[in-house]
């Protein structure tokens, strides 16, 4: 069962040319908004794999560490790479206390990541995680669906969009790209 991180939300949205990754800024600490400017979302391996985090900051960056870890073991490919990390972080009895979640996307898939032991595909073009995901998927797939707009473009409306409804997300968003070549 996923469990809803208060703090952050990510969202991953494809189209035939990009894949976007987005992530509000803010962490808030109780009731309190101790930073405004975060960066959730990041590149691994020289570009080649977005990721996006929800959880407990240390705890993400620690994951982030190991997962690059992992898809270099794994030559860069990213369902290897997540499937290993996935099962050391359920298994790992330091890991398995660690509180977060991903999302990680190469040119071809999107995943979620969980310490539940959860390596998921989800459906369609557009994926979130974190305490505005629901706010930020409905808002991408309508404007994926409705609009003429790229991959860009709609994951940063989708969090300015969260960021009116959930009071744990913000409008400093960050915003990374993968550009899919056509071959």
């Amino acid at each position: 069962m996923f469990k809803i991180f208060n703090g952050t939300t990510i969202i991953c949205v494809r189209d035939k040319n990009k894949v976007a990754m987005a992530g509000d800024g803010q962490v808030t600490l109780g009731s309190q908004v101790i930073k405004s400017g975060a960066r959730k979302v990041r590149t691994l391996l020289h570009g080649k794999i977005l990721t996006g985090f929800a959880g407990s900051t240390a705890d993400a960056m620690t994951l982030l560490e190991k997962f690059e870890n992992c898809l270099e073991q794994e030559k860069g490919d990213l369902m290897k790479g997540a499937v290993k990390l996935v099962r050391e972080w359920r298994l790992d009895k330091a890991l398995r206390r660690l509180e977060a979640m991903m999302l990680a996307a190469d040119k071809n898939m999107t995943l979620l990541l969980s310490g539940a032991g959860d390596v998921l595909e989800p459906e369609g073009d557009v994926a979130s995680i974190g305490s505005g995901s629901g706010y930020a998927l409905a808002a991408g797939r309508a404007l994926r669906e409705a609009t003429d707009m790229g991959a860009e473009e709609i994951a940063r409306r989708s969090i300015e969009l969260a960021s009116d409804i959930c009071i744990y997300t913000n409008k400093n968003i960050k915003v990374e790209v993968l550009e899919i070549a056509n071959e």
